[in-house]
Formats: structure tokens, C-alpha cells, sequence
């Protein structure tokens, strides 16, 4: 049950919302090539709400999608969420993806969006995802690094309130710089032919939506989502956390930028 105990950001309504934000934000960058051949059978592991889901199960109607989670709750607002959008091709189900109920070979393809950041050993979950997986199919993973983002202007109470983000999740076991790791990770757990592109996302007032999207409402949202946990630590006073949050938001008005980079590994199983 690792993945429902370490997700850092919590199972709140508001968190939902911010994965859905993030999810139509980002949908054209991460989904731009997630292309199935009809009629192959498609393993999600770790849909949480099924934002990245219902991108999927639109992206390609003819493909089978299991879609797993550890958290029910977080299922129940998936399958609700699949059901508002009428799609039919997608199997949610129970799972932790350490023990996966599925046999040798069930899967042509599996698909992780920011799953293993939470995990303490995303090497093995790999591994485990392989044994599902049909040889000469592939695995694809999408990853954040908070090491990448930086913005204007700058504030050092900002980037600080992102490093204990970084370090809450570290305590819990997880990673939020993995996506400079995916590389290594994909090769460590056996798959071949591993390929990892930068998804580089940049917002300023010439691109408001990105501005608005993900600037406000997943980036700053998502720091500005764990200050219970930040205080409660000391790891920042009030004073200097309220302080690094609002310097985040400050960096969407009109005079700010905005940078980050995500990661999408690919690799095969071999035959």
C-alpha cells in the first residue's frame, strides 16, 4: 500500500481539481504521441483520479485501458469522472502496483504519469510493471523535476518553499527531482531501447493559458497545497512560507515568467 501513503499532496477535493487543471493544461505536451494501434490492451498504473485517464481513453477509442490505483476514493472519482465523458474502453480496478493481480504477458503496453515520484523503490515497481508486460512491449512514464523550475521574479522565499516540498517528499520516500533519473531507472529495470525527451513548459502573458493553467493553478497550487505539512515540520516560518507562496503566483501576473521541464522515458521489454 505504498503509493496511497506517500502521496504527498494529500486525497482533498482541492487536490482533485488541481490534478484536473494540471491534466488540461499539460494534455497536448504529454499526449501529443500517445498513440495505440486499435485493439491493443493498455495497462494505466497509478490513475489516481483518472485525470491523465480520460486523455487517454479520448486519444484512442479503439484501445482496451485497465486503469489501476491503490486508493479507492480516488477510483470512485475516476470511474465517475470516465462515466461524465461516456467513455467505454477503460477498466478501472483496485491494485498497488507491487502486487499487481494480472498474469505474465497480460498487457501490450503500460503507461505511468507522475506515479513514480511517490514511490521508494520506482526500480522495482518498474521491474513488477514488466511482468505484466508483453515482450516487445513498451512502458511509458511521465516525471516532473522541481529542480527544473524557476521564474521571475525571482524570490528566494519561493524557491525555498519548493525545496521543502522536495524534502517532504524525500522524507516520505519519494523523489521529486526523478525525472532527471528516468534514464538510468528505465535501464536498471532491464528495458531496452530507452529513449527520455525533455517536455519543457514556459509560460509569460504572450501565453496566458499556460499562465493561468500551470503557473497558478498546478505549480503554486501544488507548493502552495502541503503549507500544513511545511509549518507542522518547521521547515519554514508562516511569515516565510506565505512569502515564497505568494511569490509563485507573482511570477503569472503580467511582468513574469515561468519554467519548468518534465521528462517522458520510453522503453521496451525485450522479446
Amino acid at each position: 500500500m505504498e503509493t496511497e501513503r506517500l502521496y504527498v499532496h494529500g486525497y482533498s477535493e482541492r487536490e482533485a481539481l488541481r490534478l484536473s487543471d494540471q491534466a488540461e493544461t499539460l494534455s497536448s505536451l504529454i499526449h501529443r504521441d500517445v498513440l495505440y494501434p486499435p485493439g491493443l490492451r493498455v495497462l494505466e498504473a497509478g490513475c489516481g483520479v483518472g485525470s491523465q485517464t480520460v486523455m487517454l481513453a479520448r486519444q484512442n477509442p479503439q484501445v482496451s485501458f485497465v486503469s489501476v490505483d491503490i486508493s479507492a476514493d480516488s477510483l470512485e472519482e475516476a470511474r465517475a469522472r470516465a462515466a461524465r465523458e461516456g467513455f467505454r474502453n477503460v477498466k478501472f480496478e483496485q491494485a498497488d502496483l507491487f502486487e499487481l493481480p494480472y498474469g505474465p504477458g497480460s498487457f501490450d503496453h503500460v503507461f505511468l504519469c507522475f506515479v513514480l515520484e511517490h514511490l521508494p523503490k520506482p526500480a522495482e515497481a518498474l521491474r513488477k510493471l514488466m511482468r505484466v508486460l508483453k515482450a516487445g512491449g513498451s512502458i511509458t512514464a511521465v516525471e516532473g523535476d522541481h529542480g527544473s523550475a524557476f521564474f521571475h521574479p525571482d524570490n528566494s522565499f519561493s524557491r525555498r518553499a519548493i525545496e521543502c516540498l522536495v524534502t517532504l517528499q524525500a522524507r516520505g520516500g519519494g523523489d521529486a527531482l526523478i525525472g532527471r533519473r528516468l534514464y538510468p531507472l528505465f535501464v536498471q529495470a532491464g528495458l531496452r531501447e530507452v529513449r527520455v525527451e525533455p517536455l519543457v513548459v514556459y509560460a509569460d502573458a504572450s501565453r496566458p493559458a499556460m499562465a493561468e493553467g500551470f503557473t497558478k493553478k498546478t505549480f503554486a497550487a501544488m507548493v502552495e497545497g502541503v503549507a500544513k505539512e511545511v509549518l507542522a515540520a518547521g521547515l519554514m516560518s508562516p511569515e516565510e512560507w506565505r512569502m515564497g507562496v505568494e511569490g509563485l503566483y507573482r511570477a503569472a501576473e503580467p511582468d513574469g515568467t515561468f519554467h519548468y521541464t518534465f521528462f517522458k522515458a520510453r522503453g521496451i521489454k525485450e522479446l
